[in-house]
C-alpha cells in the first residue's frame, strides 16, 4: 500500500533545528505524493492538576502557556511555508490541550494515517514520549526524523537497512515499510549477534526470499556485538555504510508496573542515527 496520508505532530519551539526537520519531512512527503496533516498544540493551563501553588509558580505556568501559543503558531507557519515550497497537499490543526493529554491525542489522530512523521529532538523529553505513544497506541508505523541531523538527511531512501531478529515487531516493521523497500536501490538485512546460529542465518535468508517475491533485491549479513550494545552497533553500521533509512521493530516490557524500553529501541529513539521507521 502506498503512503498517501501522513500525520506530522509538532511540539516545542520553532527554532532552526525544528524548522530544518519540518522542511526535510515535507521534502520526503512531496516525493511520496502524500497529504500531510500537521497538528500543533497550545497548552491549556486550566486543565493542570488542581494543587495549591505559589503565585510565582502560577505566573510561571501562565507565561509557559503563552509561549506555547506562540510556539505552536510558529511551527504551523514554518510547516505552511515548507508545504507550499514542496507542493504538499496539507491540513493544519491547532488544538488546545493539557500537557498530559498531548501524546495520547496524537496517538488517537495517527490511527487514521498511513504513517506518522516525528521530528525527534536531541534532548529527548516530550518528543520521546510522543514517539512512544504513537508506536504503542496508534497501530501505525512512525518515521522518525532526528532534528539535529536534518540538514544532512537524504530525501530519497536509496540505501535501506532492516534490523532483523525474526520477531513479530520486526516482521511488522518490514511489512509496513514495503512501499519504501520497493523504491530502494539497496536493501541490507542485518542481524546483530555474537552467536550466528543456524536458525538466525536461515531466518535472514528466508526474509531475502520473501522480499524477492515483492520485487525487492536484498542481502543478509550477521554482525557481531562484541561487548557493545545492539543500538550502538546499529548506529555504527548506519554511519559506516551511509544508510538513509533504518527499519526496525520496537520493544518494551513491564517491570514493577513501569514500562521499560528494550535496549536497542531506547538507544535509537533517544538518538536516531538517520531516518528510522519503527513499528510495533
Amino acid at each position: 500500500m502506498a503512503i498517501k496520508d501522513i500525520l506530522l505532530p509538532l511540539v516545542g519551539e520553532p527554532n532552526a533545528a525544528a524548522i530544518a526537520a519540518i522542511d526535510k519531512c515535507m521534502a520526503v512527503a512531496g516525493d511520496f505524493g502524500a497529504r500531510v496533516t500537521a497538528m500543533a498544540v497550545e497548552e491549556d493551563i486550566l486543565v493542570r492538576p488542581k494543587v495549591t501553588i505559589s503565585s510565582d509558580l502560577e505566573n510561571a505556568a501562565e507565561a509557559a502557556a503563552i509561549r506555547s501559543v506562540s510556539d505552536a503558531r510558529g511551527l504551523l507557519k514554518a510547516f505552511d511555508a515548507a508545504a507550499n515550497r514542496f507542493g504538499v497537499r496539507n491540513e493544519q490543526r491547532l488544538n488546545r490541550l493539557g500537557s498530559a493529554d498531548i501524546p495520547g491525542n496524537f496517538a488517537e489522530s495517527a490511527r487514521l494515517a498511513d504513517l506518522s512523521m516525528v521530528p525527534v529532538k536531541s534532548d529527548g523529553g516530550q518528543s520521546e514520549q510522543i514517539a512512544e505513544r504513537l508506536i504503542f497506541e496508534s497501530g501505525r508505523p512512525i518515521l522518525m526524523c532526528p532534528e539535529e541531523r536534518a540538514p544532512e538527511l537524504a530525501v530519497a531512501f536509496d540505501r535501506v537497512m532492516i534490523a532483523w531478529d525474526h520477531t513479530a515487531p520486526a516482521a511488522r516493521a518490514v511489512a509496513d515499510a514495503l512501499p519504501l523497500l520497493q523504491d530502494a536501490a539497496e536493501v541490507r538485512i542485518v542481524t546483530a549477534t555474537d552467536a550466528k546460529t543456524p536458525a538466525e542465518l536461515e531466518s535472514g535468508a528466508a526474509l531475502v526470499n520473501h522480499l524477492a517475491e515483492h520485487g525487492i533485491k536484498a542481502t543478509f549479513e550477521a554482525i557481531r556485538i562484541d561487548g557493545s550494545s545492539v543500538g550502538k552497533v546499529f548506529e555504527a553500521y548506519v554511519k559506516a555504510n551511509a544508510i538513509d533509512l533504518l527499519i526496525m521493530g520496537a520493544y518494551r516490557h513491564s517491570r514493577l508496573n513501569e514500562i521499560v524500553w528494550g535496549g536497542a529501541t531506547k538507544t535509537v529513539i533517544g538518538r536516531p542515527p538517520c531516518w528510522v521507521l519503527m513499528s510495533r
